[in-house]
């Protein structure tokens, strides 16, 4: 039990390092002009990213949005019994984070795996990714 306590304490805090510095060193966001950014943000509107706060590869995702100046809702997992939590099992299938939810009319679309999101994402709205 104290094992336990001791690995989530050490988790929690190298996660908490992780973020900040990640914080500190952000990447520079992507400049669109207004007409553009407004397309951005109408898109993203049916998108949100269920993600720890801490978690190493939330945070890979979390970088990639800022740089691709995305406006996704970020909702905390983390949660035992929270309400994200509980939808990300209930309807994503699985407790699995980043999770990216789209949602197309009648349709959503769970996205697991940091790096499946940041390749979607890059398709969607990096210009950059478009061009080649």
């Amino acid at each position: 039990m104290l094992k336990a306590v001791l690995l989530k304490i050490f988790r929690e805090g190298v996660g908490g390092l992780m973020a900040f510095i990640s914080f500190l060193t952000r990447p520079r966001k992507i400049k669109r002009s207004h007409d553009e950014q407004l397309a951005v943000i109408r898109k993203a509107e049916s998108m949100s990213v269920y993600q720890y706060f801490a978690c190493p590869f939330c945070i890979k995702t979390r970088r990639a949005i800022h740089r691709l100046n995305i406006p996704i809702e970020y909702r905390d997992a983390q949660v035992r019994g929270g309400d994200h939590r509980n939808t990300l099992e209930l309807q994503g299938g699985q407790i699995k984070v980043p999770c990216l939810r789209i949602d197309d009319g009648e349709q959503t679309t769970w996205m697991y795996e940091s790096n499946d999101i940041i390749a979607y994402l890059n398709q969607q709205f990096d210009p950059s990714a478009k061009a080649s």
